[in-house]
């Protein structure tokens, strides 16, 4: 069923028939095509990848990285909190004035991402409200900031895109100046009180913060302060717009909901979409390759990035239950973490929606990117999270 296509199998023979067993059952009921890169002990020892049948994907493939993009927006603020421009604990309206111009804020249960859906407000809620003048940076990229972890930004930010072959005609800039009107006003869902909310509106603020604070778009100055310092040649936003071509990129899912037409070239998130395709928190396309040479400059706090301050960035900075943050990254919970069980307890990483994701263990000197469009067939595709527990364990138990 489907194919392979070894780019770099340094594995022996036996080893990587386990994997390839391991990655051959899950293109039918997973995903139809993924990518894997592993850097182990400084070396890429794999860059390999399956599609399944119908499917034409190969370890050059992009990917739509999603959430493992606030990773690439993280390293670019924490740049300017290096350089002394920003500081982890000043308040957002320093920057982006406009976030407490209307006073306190409601709280409210939110909106559920996949029904549209607005939620209760939580009882012991009720009635309270949130000054915005308090909301640090160090909340927002802890995911602590009480802000609702979606709303339907997309809806306000203009006209539904063309296809990406196609020239936008509403501005880029209308539809941000749009998009962060409603982010300014949207009712919190908690307090900035340390509880850990994930949230997707938290990171497009510090884009737009990234954005003011250098004077220059977002794409540009992630990949003069990101990609271009560590040659990561691959990662892009709206990669059609930047020589790619369709055979190049994984298509994801077909959105019957807002664009009528399936997502191939263009970002599936619909609030990165509606912003032109650049944002804070989605909007990345790259191959495993790319995302994990990223994650090794972390692991090696390349300075080529800058005195990042790379330590404090992957050191738990808030807890809720079993989920641990550090500055924009995931660092790994005790129990049913993503990374599986050998990963040490250090590791740190991140995933995406549509099937991706990014773990760094530096105890073992291991760095795993495995992208895939599990989103293909619809989001509500169950097997991801088993999937990537499985594919870590798998991966330390063949190397270790």
């Amino acid at each position: 069923m489907g194919a392979v296509h070894e780019r770099v199998n340094q594995l022996d023979a036996a080893a990587f028939q386990r994997l390839q067993h391991f990655m051959q059952a899950q293109l039918a009921d997973v995903f139809p095509s993924a990518a894997l890169a592993v850097i182990w002990r400084d070396t890429l020892i794999l860059d390999v990848a399956w599609a399944g049948d119908g499917h034409s994907t190969t370890a050059d493939t992009l990917f739509d990285l999603a959430s493992v993009s606030k990773l690439f927006t993280t390293t670019a603020f924490l740049r300017l909190v290096s350089e002394g421009a920003v500081g982890l604990d000043d308040c957002v309206v320093k920057v982006i004035p406009e976030f407490g111009a209307g006073g306190l804020r409601d709280i409210d249960g939110g909106q559920d991402p996949h029904s549209r859906v607005m939620l209760p407000t939580p009882a012991e809620l009720l009635g309270q409200q949130v000054d915005p003048t308090r909301v640090t940076f160090r909340h927002l990229l802890t995911h602590t900031s009480g802000l609702p972890p979606w709303r339907a930004v997309f809806q306000v930010a203009g006209d539904i895109p063309p296809p990406p072959t196609e020239r936008d005609p509403y501005p880029s800039e209308q539809r941000s100046r749009n998009a962060l009107r409603a982010i300014c006003a949207y009712p919190f869902v908690g307090q900035p009180d340390g509880t850990i909310r994930y949230s997707d509106i938290g990171l497009m603020l510090i884009g737009e913060s990234i954005v003011r604070l250098e004077g220059a778009p977002l794409d540009k100055v992630i990949q003069q302060r990101v990609t271009d310092p560590v040659g990561l040649r691959s990662v892009t936003y709206n990669p059609l717009q930047h020589g790619y071509s369709l055979a190049q990129i994984a298509p994801t899912e077909d959105d019957r909901l807002w664009r009528m037409r399936r997502c191939w070239g263009e970002v599936h998130d619909e609030n990165a979409c509606g912003l032109g395709g650049i944002a804070g928190h989605a909007g990345l396309f790259a191959c495993a390759r790319d995302v994990a040479a990223f994650g090794y400059a972390w692991l090696q706090r390349d300075q080529r990035l800058g005195e990042l301050p790379f330590a404090e960035a992957v050191r738990e900075q808030a807890r809720s239950g079993d989920e641990r943050r550090g500055l924009g990254w995931l660092l790994k919970a005790r129990q049913q973490s993503s990374a599986g069980e050998r990963f040490s307890p250090d590791s740190y990483g991140h995933t995406g929606f549509t099937g991706t994701s990014l773990w760094i263990d530096p105890s073992q000197s291991l760095v795993v990117a495995c992208l895939t469009n599990r989103v293909y067939d619809g989001r509500e595709k169950m097997g991801i999270i088993a999937f990537r527990r499985a594919l870590h364990d798998l991966i330390v138990d063949i190397l270790v």
